[in-house]
């Protein structure tokens, strides 16, 4: 009860502040924070967007969360290769282990010069086995679907298929260029690399799929395992692929896998290969990703700065304003602390005041991108619609993100707890560091000299 006296008359110079119309300083200070805190909420959001679903999109699709190359069907016809992915299923951490095998190939198709391709083989069941894949891979309607049934069966990349001309039920043609099988062929013709003798394998496109990635809509294409296995000429290896629950999960159940026995004996003899995390995989692509982010907080983070000393300078005249007020609260037995936390209430009121609006708005908009964007495309355009029927002109519409000029539909928003309330705390710590360091003005302020002169 003793303090409750310091939030009263912080309050009440906050007060006094807003309405005298000399002295904005502490409404322009509550709305620096409230843009800072909003701007970096909504730019965030929209960079997490992005950057996650290119991430997702390399974890789902291709690299998974751990990878184990080239395992061995067997070792003695004991211990094939799919009790191994039938045991890491059962791990606590597993949402789904995958075999695959992978190869590159020229694919030719109706129009255009062979294109290469990296053609995973999947099993026909993959996208009940992995939601994950299945819910990443796009299929508009009329571009068929996850299709591998047939052996012959091929689904491939939206942006591929345009290359080669191909739509679903179009046939092309499929040559490895890994493999012992290849290499045979080309062997056997003599050896001279020009493809003399090589036999192609037909294949019909089943599916045409987009993940909103552009290389892999333009450079990947799926079939059936077996099919993989006869284009890497008879190589019956299998990878495996393991999705998590939780992808920052990877070490722990990394090591969990080590220590399956089924593990041990395929790795025996080098048998099979090492089995690797998702970070270790595109590993600059990640850390580009990280440092343009973090350089990008920074950079919206020299808002709180500007705001920052704005409160610092605004509290500093504060001071000297109340000068005879503090003198007499000192006059009156408050301590040196005491009136110093008047004045550091008044920036942790602003801080607050402007962090908490800048939050709601910034979740609001951020939440609502698409929308926002929408609204905004509309205003421009009822604008240009007007301005062409009264000068009788033909500007185009405006589009903010086109898809004739950007790969993607919408602007992907992605709202992370944890750095919204970093943010917060940002802007209110902000206010409250500058009004601390200008209240050590009025331990300057020597009492009995200012109530000499009053």
């Amino acid at each position: 009860m003793r303090s409750a006296w310091i939030g009263f008359i912080a309050a009440r110079y906050i007060a006094k502040s807003r309405r005298n119309r000399n002295s904005p300083s502490g409404i322009l200070a509550a709305l620096g924070i409230l843009t800072g805190v909003l701007a970096l909420i909504v730019i965030m959001a929209v960079m997490n967007g992005f950057q996650l679903g290119f991430i997702e999109s390399i974890v789902e699709v291709s690299s998974y969360h751990l990878r184990i190359e080239r395992l061995s069907p067997g070792n003695g016809g004991e211990l094939p290769a799919e009790r191994l992915a039938e045991s890491i299923r059962e791990l606590p951490l597993v949402k789904a282990a995958i075999p695959f095998r992978e190869l590159q190939a020229l694919v030719r198709g109706k129009r255009h010069e062979p294109q290469v391709a990296l053609i995973r083989g999947l099993p026909p069941d993959a996208p009940e086995r992995d939601r994950g894949m299945a819910e990443r891979l796009e299929f508009a309607p009329g571009d068929g679907g996850f299709d591998l049934a047939d052996p012959a069966s091929i689904i491939l990349g939206a942006e591929l298929a345009l290359r080669l001309g191909l739509r679903p039920g179009d046939t092309m043609d499929l040559v490895s260029i890994s493999g012992s099988g290849f290499v045979d062929r080309l062997n056997a013709a003599g050896g001279d690399g020009d493809g003399a003798g090589v036999v192609d394998s037909r294949f019909r496109v089943t599916g045409i799929f987009r993940t909103g990635y552009y290389e892999y809509d333009l450079g990947w294409g799926f079939i059936n395992t077996e099919s993989a296995a006869a284009l890497l000429g008879g190589d019956d290896s299998l990878s495996l692929g393991v999705k998590l629950t939780n992808r920052w999960q990877d070490r722990r159940v990394l090591e969990q896998i080590r220590g399956l026995e089924q593990y041990a004996a395929l790795t025996a003899g080098g048998k099979a290969g090492e089995c690797r995390p998702w970070r270790d995989y595109n590993r600059a692509f990640y850390g580009a990703l990280r440092t343009e982010k973090l350089m990008m907080f920074i950079l919206l983070g020299l808002i709180f700065i500007v705001v920052g000393l704005n409160i610092f300078q605004a509290q500093r005249r504060q001071v000297l304003e109340k000068r005879e007020e503090i003198g007499l609260l000192r006059a009156v037995g408050a301590s040196e602390g005491a009136v110093r936390l008047i004045f550091v209430w008044d920036g942790l009121i602003i801080g607050l005041a402007g962090a908490t609006g800048g939050l709601i708005l910034g979740l609001l908009i951020a939440g609502n991108i698409p929308a926002c964007f929408t609204f905004l495309e509309g205003v421009v355009n009822g604008i240009i619609d007007l301005i062409n029927r009264a000068a009788g002109g033909g500007a185009e519409s405006f589009a903010v993100f086109s898809p004739a000029i950007f790969y993607i539909k919408e602007i992907p928003s992605r709202i992370i707890p944890g750095e919204v309330i970093v943010i917060f705390l940002f802007g209110v710590l902000s206010a409250l560091a500058a009004a601390w360091f200008a209240s050590f003005r009025v331990s300057r302020t020597n009492p009995a000299e200012v109530l000499r002169y009053e």
